[in-house]
């Protein structure tokens, strides 16, 4: 792989991407040749959780799975936070029953993401998609463990340069999430802020690749 593109709901089929493409429990695509699943806090149904993490659990028994997700929490939705956190921890547990790393959707509810990590003492690799906030909050994450994923806010935040700068080479992947642009793009901007070539780059994620999704 030449690329890797952390999260995308996009499937491209190109021979130089690993792509990992975002999954829903009742849309699933057999076709797609990596993914992710699970249960997206906006999409809560009660009446289709248990159907959906019974769906999940056999997924995350293939090689083709590689993490579980995107699920979360969402401050910003009508659907109580109590019932995100249940459905949340329901699909860590597994993560954690199948040693899969987890895709994180994270609005406005860090401080609650970083606190079920501890209290459940997740031990796979937790990483927050689309990650767009500040250098506080980034040092928080890096330091509870987590793994951040740049993409959208990367290319359309230029306050993003300072904070995606100071986050550790070994605690970053790239990704393009629903918007058009490809993840040469994203790379491309990625090693001007770094300070790397594009060779060093690939290196770089490939090395975090390896050590998230290989274990």
């Amino acid at each position: 792989m030449e690329f890797f593109n952390c999260h995308t709901h996009q499937f491209t089929n190109q021979s130089n991407i690993l792509e990992l493409v975002n999954q829903y429990p009742q849309e699933f695509d057999a076709s797609i040749p990596f993914y992710s699943i699970g249960i997206h806090p906006w999409y809560i149904k009660q009446d289709q959780i248990d159907t959906d993490l019974k769906i999940i659990e056999e997924k995350l028994q293939t090689v083709n799975c590689l993490a579980i997700g995107e699920c979360g929490l969402d401050k910003r939705i009508e659907i109580p936070l109590e019932e995100q956190i249940v459905v949340f921890e329901k699909q860590l547990a597994l993560a954690e029953k199948y040693k899969k790393p987890v895709v994180i959707h994270c609005v406005a509810a860090f401080q609650e993401v970083i606190a079920i990590k501890k209290k459940m003492k997740i031990s796979v690799p937790m990483i927050i998609h689309g990650f767009s906030k500040n250098n506080h909050i980034a040092n928080q994450l890096i330091t509870a463990g987590f793994y951040l994923s740049f993409g959208k806010y990367l290319l359309r935040n230029p306050d993003l340069k300072t904070v995606f700068q100071h986050i550790p080479n070994d605690r970053f992947f790239l990704e393009t999430d629903t918007i058009e642009e490809g993840i040469s793009e994203v790379y491309n901007l990625a090693s001007e802020y770094k300070n790397i070539t594009i060779k060093g780059l690939k290196e770089l994620i490939s090395s975090n690749f390896a050590i998230v999704f290989e274990k």
